[in-house]
């Protein structure tokens, strides 16, 4: 009886050292992006990747925009015209068997806003992955690059969503021009 007593105030201070040390490691959820002022209401149009266009929407949607389906007067244009995967191989086994491959991922974007003028130029974004390819499990190395590939979208749309983000932080920090009288 006296162990089970005992045992309470050490799992007790246990549990309270665990929550400590989370809260002192500075661990933070991910907060959504904020977007400038001007991407209120945004027409997305993504060539070339299907997922990468709902993913971003999704994305944009949750940070506050509102994705509109067409483009017009006070609405925002994010324009993705490139989103391409490649795969390269890496190395060769012993005759001339590819054993690795690196998935490759290039997007390029650019905004304007409802004006038509450049909120953000262009900008080019590549990524990639490298896995091993076993020659005796195809439809498995078919699934480990839609994987791969799904996990770059993923990626890719964070790092969009944060040079969106850094644009408009940049263009709230910009010094505002001073007028003089002389």
């Amino acid at each position: 009886m006296s162990l089970i007593k005992t045992g309470r105030p050490i799992q007790l201070a246990s549990l309270l050292l665990v929550c400590l040390a989370l809260s002192a490691c500075g661990f933070h959820l991910r907060e959504n992006a904020r977007m400038p002022s001007a991407m209120q209401h945004v027409h997305l149009v993504v060539t070339g990747s299907e997922g990468l266009q709902r993913k971003l929407a999704r994305a944009l949607e949750s940070s506050g925009v509102v994705v509109e389906d067409n483009s017009g007067p006070g609405i925002a244009e994010l324009d993705v015209p490139t989103a391409a995967f490649s795969t390269d191989s890496l190395s060769q086994g012993g005759y001339v068997r590819i054993t690795e491959y690196a998935v490759r991922y290039h997007v390029t974007f650019f905004v304007n806003d409802a004006s038509g003028q450049t909120l953000l130029p262009s900008q080019s974004i590549q990524m990639q992955r490298e896995y091993s390819y076993d020659s005796s499990d195809a439809v498995g190395n078919a699934a480990q690059v839609q994987q791969i590939e799904s996990s770059l979208d993923d990626d890719m749309v964070q790092a969009i969503l944060f040079r969106l983000q850094a644009a408009g932080s940049h263009q709230l920090d910009a010094p505002a021009t001073a007028s003089s009288a002389h």
